[in-house]
């Protein structure tokens, strides 16, 4: 899966036409070991786990790039 982003530690990952396993557009980011899928726009949290700290800190983030990133899924 290709990384389109680290910053922090957090590695951001996507996967063009990823829409079998997710319907919606998201992300995949891990963490030191832990791993989660984050929404796009609206930066929710739809599985798996990571720090409060890391994870708000991320939900924040893809608002700012989401035009190209739903352009390109």
């Amino acid at each position: 899966m290709p990384t389109i982003c680290m910053f922090y530690g957090i590695i951001i990952r996507m996967m063009f036409l990823d829409n079998r396993q997710h319907s919606l557009p998201h992300i995949h980011v891990e963490y030191q070991g832990e791993s989660a899928v984050i929404s796009i726009p609206e930066g929710e949290l739809q599985e798996g786990q990571l720090p409060g700290k890391k994870l708000a800190r991320l939900c924040l983030r893809p608002t700012s790039r989401v035009p190209a990133l739903v352009k390109h899924r």
